[in-house]
């Protein structure tokens, strides 16, 4: 795990570039597609309705894959990219008081259907878990517009084995953020 002190945006992109050729810390890449977690990893899914109809769809899509998921759950992130591409590498931050938890991840795939829109990422090395997690907009046969997330991880160091039962309700958390915030976005207008 990456822990900083008050990391320059300088700093967070040496990271970024450091993490360009870095191989993902996991097996199974491209499980979240299939909904499944790898056996030994703990799988989770969160999903929440974000509205209905055409437009809300692709606004939700469009904010998934500018990665306004993990910002409207305050996270930062500095990407290679300004919007979701396979091979992308990217840097999400979680603030903790005056220290910064940095998150490498790659991104693995990305799903632009009629009725499915986003990605999935991998873990890379110095990210706090090992797995993957994939943000989709989804519309049913009804119209209703939905985010679902979902993720497969499993501690990934000494420290994060110690202290799983922190990290599991942080990520609880954190899941829970991602879909309040896409709705928060959405009314917004922004």
């Amino acid at each position: 795990m990456i822990l900083l002190w008050r990391p320059s945006k300088a700093r967070l992109a040496g990271l970024l570039r450091a993490s360009r050729d870095a191989p993902y810390s996991y097996r199974d890449v491209g499980a979240t597609r299939e909904q499944r977690a790898p056996a030994g990893f703990r799988g989770s899914t969160a999903r929440g309705r974000l509205g209905e109809g055409e437009a809300v769809f692709r606004r939700a899509a469009d904010a998934v894959l500018r990665f306004q998921v993990q910002r409207r759950a305050g996270l930062g992130v500095i990407a290679e990219t300004p919007t979701a591409q396979p091979g992308a590498v990217l840097i999400c931050t979680m603030p903790v008081g005056p220290v910064v938890i940095v998150i490498p991840c790659r991104i693995v795939y990305l799903l632009d259907e009629p009725d499915r829109a986003g990605f999935g990422y991998g873990t890379l090395p110095g990210h706090p878990e090992s797995g993957e997690e994939a943000f989709v907009v989804e519309r049913d046969r009804d119209g209703g517009v939905w985010l679902r997330v979902t993720a497969f991880s499993r501690p990934d160091g000494l420290l994060q084995r110690i202290t799983h039962p922190v990290g599991r309700v942080v990520q609880q958390q954190v899941t829970e953020r991602y879909v309040a915030g896409m709705q928060r976005y959405l009314r917004s207008g922004a």
